[in-house]
């Protein structure tokens, strides 16, 4: 196992849900933390994390989070890109607003803030990418098909970052949770919410797949709280 102390993390989306779940088992564990968030004053106060302004969709954004790091902490040594949003955008419905939402976020968000790590994610030798997907990018379940489009998305993505990454020590896992019990998940009345996965339950595995050594490598996990057919 990779030791924690000293290693340094970017979380997205760490206010509130999987990330700020996230957030708080990797202080725990001892690590560095970069919170990239619209509000940084929604944070904890820990020494080690800081937090700095993101906004997935601003163009500039990624670049300037990842830079603030690098001069806060020194290096980058994984991502973890738990922002996302869902609102509803099906197949018949005109209206593409929900889908180009959704792509800019949960895709484009992940892809830019990667870009912008890359060369320190290199450097580190023992780089991690962690994308927080969903079921929803291994089959579609539900009308929502403009969630399940990006979060496809996101597991090509996690795909290529590995494949181009892979000689440079670089290794990048999907986690794919079903019904977590978070805000995303405040509009589902078919599963009751005392059965649905915890944050914390996200961020045990997280933990472990960051700190795996480079010769155990995770490409994605398939995380749920009720039985389905093996994907």
């Amino acid at each position: 196992m990779l030791s924690p102390p000293g290693r340094v993390v970017m979380i997205s989306g760490a206010t509130r849900g999987i990330g700020r779940a996230i957030l708080q088992r990797l202080l725990d564990a001892g690590c560095a933390v970069s919170a990239g968030v619209r509000d940084p004053s929604r944070l904890p106060r820990h020494p080690n994390l800081t937090g700095h302004p993101y906004e997935a969709t601003r163009i500039g954004s990624a670049e300037a989070w990842v830079e603030a790091t690098a001069a806060a902490h020194g290096r980058i040594d994984a991502l973890v890109n738990a922002a996302g949003i869902n609102p509803r955008g099906t197949l018949l419905e005109p209206d593409e607003t929900p889908f180009d939402s959704m792509w800019e976020v949960n895709a484009k968000g992940p892809m830019r803030v990667i870009r912008s790590a890359w060369p320190y994610l290199v450097a580190s030798g023992t780089g991690r990418v962690i994308n927080i997907a969903s079921l929803s990018g291994k089959r579609v379940r539900n009308d929502n098909l403009g969630y399940a489009m990006s979060k496809f998305a996101v597991m090509a993505l996690t795909q290529e970052v590995r494949r181009l990454g892979f000689d440079h020590g670089i290794r990048a896992t999907a986690l794919c949770p079903g019904f977590v019990d978070t805000d995303m998940t405040a509009h589902v009345t078919k599963w009751p919410r005392d059965r649905m996965s915890r944050p914390a339950d996200i961020a045990v595995l997280a933990e472990v797949v960051l700190h795996l050594p480079n010769t155990a490598s995770v490409a994605e996990l398939l995380i749920n709280c009720r039985h389905e057919d093996t994907l």
